[in-house]
């Protein structure tokens, strides 16, 4: 069946997300419009496609385990030397999201995989565009704020054109707990409402 290209990520919800996946674009980065807004847990991770199951069941487990967590943006942060990379940083709810990356890692599941940086939460706003326009993002964002509650995760597949498609969401907990918000008005979204609620058939890559 081949590899694909996953990664788990909390999205930032509406209306916070789409406003700064346009202003990602405004920017000069290319492939903001292929990356739904968020904070990744696990990121692009290769894996084979018949681990597929496995993964979701493991997801599953995760969140019905897992509790609702406040989440909070405010002002702008850098990798910058080190990466070439501008964000919005996550002032609250970045112990749920290292905690919840760590159970989602966890050493004896298919997820597990080694970072090639420490674990930051935080929102990318502009990634591998030049200094000038970064420095721009880094100023435009300096007074950022978004607040809400986190109530769950997804799964995303990257595609052959470089997208990523949700295939799942994960609502925490066991009760009627809402998903995570899409993201109107991208690529990912858009594909992942024709796929349908799970939307893996439509989405996956070999």
């Amino acid at each position: 069946m081949g590899t694909v290209t996953l990664g788990v990520s909390i999205a930032v919800p509406e209306p916070y997300g789409s406003r700064l996946q346009q202003l990602r674009a405004g920017f000069g980065d290319a492939a903001a419009h292929g990356i739904p807004t968020h904070v990744t847990l696990v990121p692009p991770t290769e894996v084979e496609a018949d681990r597929l199951p496995e993964i979701r069941a493991h997801l599953a487990e995760v969140a019905a385990a897992f509790g609702p967590f406040g989440m909070r943006l405010e002002g702008t942060g850098t990798f910058r030397p080190l990466s070439p990379v501008v964000f919005v940083k996550v002032v609250e709810g970045g112990t749920g999201c290292t905690r919840l990356q760590g159970l989602v890692r966890d050493p004896d599941g298919p997820l597990n995989r080694e970072l090639a940086f420490p674990y930051h939460p935080h929102v990318t706003v502009a990634h591998g565009i030049s200094e000038e326009a970064m420095d721009r993002a880094f100023a435009a964002l300096a007074d950022y704020e978004a607040q809400w509650t986190c109530t769950g995760f997804a799964l995303y597949e990257q595609g052959s054109d470089g997208v990523w498609r949700k295939l799942r969401e994960y609502p925490f907990g066991t009760g009627p707990i809402a998903g995570v918000p899409a993201q109107s008005g991208s690529p990912a979204d858009e594909a992942a409402t024709a796929a349908g609620p799970a939307g893996d058939g439509a989405a996956r890559r070999s």
